[in-house]
């Protein structure tokens, strides 16, 4: 029972340990983007997880996976283009004004 507490265990350690770097980062863009990565990654896991324990299907965690890639290419577009017109990803340096 301890070894299923503990597959339970470290998915949700990872979720609150990226819900945190996404909060406390604010400096560059690629830094949120990863704690984001970084969630979807662990929220995919434990999904996984708890499908293989309750015996269900593993088709709606692969298009939650897939969703989690789009989200990932979007994300890695808008960095380009920001650091493309602002020259880097610093978000102390892009105003609403200049959009």
């Amino acid at each position: 029972m301890m070894i299923l507490d503990l597959v339970y265990l470290f998915p949700l350690v990872g979720i609150f340990a990226g819900l945190r770097a996404f909060v406390s980062g604010r400096k560059h863009l690629l830094n949120t983007l990863l704690s984001l990565e970084f969630v979807m990654v662990n929220l995919f896991w434990l999904m996984v997880v708890m499908a293989s324990n309750v015996g269900g299907d593993l088709y709606f965690s692969l298009f939650f996976m897939t969703l989690a890639a789009c989200e990932g290419a979007l994300g890695l577009a808008l960095l380009v283009s920001i650091v493309r017109t602002h020259g880097n990803d610093n978000f102390s340096s892009f105003s609403v004004l200049s959009c």
